[in-house]
């Protein structure tokens, strides 16, 4: 294997605070690599050193010579005015001479993300811009892809799409992502930042966690024996203050090291679900009573009608745009519906974790955050918190607590959101994508104490993880104010949907056949003149060529492979839905004749 990236003894703090300290891993060739560390613990860090956005404080990054790397960051730049073609036409590799053929590649990548090429960068919203930044980053194709949370802002279809295209690529990866189900199918190796230093797992996401497991198990085993050591000392500390002199200053100097050892804590769990609980909910929730809501022609919501109850726990999926967070706002009452009401129980308390999040002054500390909310935490009317021990379940130690807001990371402070939440010990949590920017350890804590949660939850998110562990059933919006009721998870959903998408082709390809040696109905007179007839049969034949033709081109297009006449596919695809869209109409109205 050929090494592509090396780092060597690096370093990074900002201040006092050290992120990690003479760390040192490879990247070799067809490496796919998760990143994985808690929030405000370096990861984003750490990709910007090997960008070169910033500098280590000591240490060295060398990349194999002419060697392309891709990066994606988070705040993407683009320039103003460009449309989205023009942005990404330069990133296409230099050697692919033919114009037609490098916008068609550009059309195919954009699509597949849910762009227009003829938009405006100055118009995207923070979710097209992440996407428009992706496509640009896979049009470069490049040698190695340094993806910084690729998954946030779009929505499931299309990071599938992503995680299908990476597996069939033969790019090296290094990224950084919380999506548990993308990290296992995708890499071939997990990087982890703990401690300040860096622990290499040869294995996907699944294999991490077995042996992260056995890591922590033995570190466990190893920090008893530490404290064991260190009260032993602290006698012979306390028993020999005429000993602090001579030979004995090597002893006095291990307990020292031992009892900094002895500080360390491996306890990640600290959110207990049975002491942070919800407030008691009546048997009436809500009911939502012929719902309507549109902006302009877009329709959110259409006559929707529905009874919630007691302890559900629902996941909302959709496309971007079709109005997930304005469902859930209009719940609320913080946006009115045009028609119809929603009829709220009288002992609901809501609990809103919206993708906003704290809006707070960034000269704010984090445990001033949690005060102005309430001075005494009281779980169950008998234990009682202060303000910095609540925190401190919530993975903020007291020195964490006295940061000011502003320094904090991007999950630093949905985890602090995320604690502002439930301190109120809401009986209905309303959480609109809770995924994004939250690490794993934080996910898992969050999870456990869904689980366990006595009350109700709508969630909307792309974690298909988060959902599988979480909902008991979907509310699929399928847009123009379509919301279909599915009993069962994410994964249970996809698996349904890709049942009936794979009936639908089969049934598309023999419609044909079918409907031609259906049996007479003789109790009904056909009505086709001979020359429909004709013109019947035809079509149907045509049909069942043409939807074939059309089936091939999603599958090729969807697989990820390199398309050398990318151009022309593109181009005849557009073509077939058109023909598509003239003949079946025909088809249909020589159809309803056909009787």
């Amino acid at each position: 294997m050929k090494p592509y990236l090396q780092v060597e003894d690096l370093t990074k703090s900002y201040g006092d605070r050290i992120l990690f300290e003479s760390v040192t891993f490879g990247v070799n060739e067809g490496d796919k690599i998760g990143l994985i560390a808690k929030n405000g613990t370096g990861k984003s860090t750490l990709l910007r050193l090997l960008s070169g956005s910033e500098s280590p404080d000591s240490g060295t990054v060398t990349f194999r010579n002419d060697l392309r790397v891709g990066f994606l960051d988070q705040n993407p730049i683009f320039t103003s005015g460009a449309s989205l073609m023009d942005e990404m036409l330069p990133a296409v590799r230099e050697e692919d001479h033919d114009e037609w053929n490098r916008e068609g590649k550009v059309v195919q990548i954009l699509s597949q993300l849910g762009l227009d090429s003829s938009l405006n960068v100055d118009h995207l919203s923070g979710g097209q811009r992440k996407r428009a930044s992706l496509a640009r980053v896979l049009l470069s194709d490049p040698d190695i892809l340094i993806l910084d949370e690729p998954t946030n802002h779009l929505d499931i279809s299309t990071i599938e799409w992503l995680e299908n295209y990476l597996t069939r690529q033969k790019v090296t990866l290094l990224m950084v992502t919380h999506d548990r189900y993308f990290l296992d199918r995708v890499c071939n190796k997990i990087i982890e930042i703990d401690m300040r230093q860096i622990f290499s797992y040869e294995g996907n996401f699944d294999y991490y966690l077995r042996r992260r497991a056995e890591r922590i198990e033995a570190l466990t085993g190893e920090l008893a024996k530490v404290k064991n050591t260190l009260r032993k000392e602290q006698e012979w500390m306390r028993r020999q203050p005429q000993a602090r002199a001579g030979k004995a200053r090597f002893r006095i100097n291990e307990f020292y090291n031992l009892k900094e050892k002895a500080s360390v804590r491996y306890d990640e769990k600290n959110i207990n679900p049975d002491e942070v609980k919800s407030s008691y909910i009546g048997s009436k929730i809500f009911e939502a009573e012929g719902v309507s809501k549109k902006f302009g022609d877009k329709v959110i919501l259409d006559d929707f009608t529905y009874t919630f109850a007691r302890y559900e726990k629902v996941g909302i999926v959709g496309e971007n745009g079709v109005g997930k967070s304005t469902f859930i706002k209009m719940l609320q009452g913080i946006i009115p519906p045009d028609k119809g009401s929603w009829n709220v129980g009288e002992t609901v308390r809501f609990g809103y974790y919206s993708q906003e999040g704290l809006n707070l002054p960034e000269g704010k500390k984090v445990i001033d955050a949690i005060t102005d909310i309430t001075e005494e935490v009281v779980i169950n009317g008998t234990t009682h918190y202060t303000p910095m021990q609540f925190l401190t379940r919530f993975l903020f130690s007291p020195a964490d607590q006295q940061k000011y807001i502003s320094t904090l990371s991007g999950g630093e402070k949905r985890r602090l959101h995320l604690a502002s939440v439930l301190i109120t010990q809401p009986n209905f949590l309303i959480l609109d994508e809770p995924t994004n920017d939250l690490d794993i350890t934080t996910l898992a804590i969050l999870e456990d104490y869904l689980k366990d949660f006595k009350g109700c939850v709508i969630v909307i998110s792309h974690d298909r993880f988060f959902l599988d562990s979480i909902v008991d059933h979907l509310f699929v919006m399928e847009g123009d104010g379509v919301i279909k009721d599915f009993p069962g998870n994410y994964s249970e959903y996809r698996a349904f949907i890709k049942e009936r998408q794979a009936a639908k082709a089969r049934e598309t390809g023999s419609k044909a056949s079918t409907v031609s040696a259906r049996e007479p109905r003789p109790q009904r007179k056909v009505r086709l003149t001979f020359k429909e007839r004709k013109e019947y049969d035809e079509l149907t034949k045509e049909l069942e060529q043409l939807n074939e033709e059309k089936y091939a081109l999603e599958q090729l297009f969807n697989s990820g492979e390199q398309i050398a006449d990318i151009s022309e596919k593109a181009a005849r695809y557009s073509e077939l839905k058109e023909i598509l869209d003239e003949k079946e109409l025909r088809w249909l109205e020589l159809d309803e004749l056909n009787i």
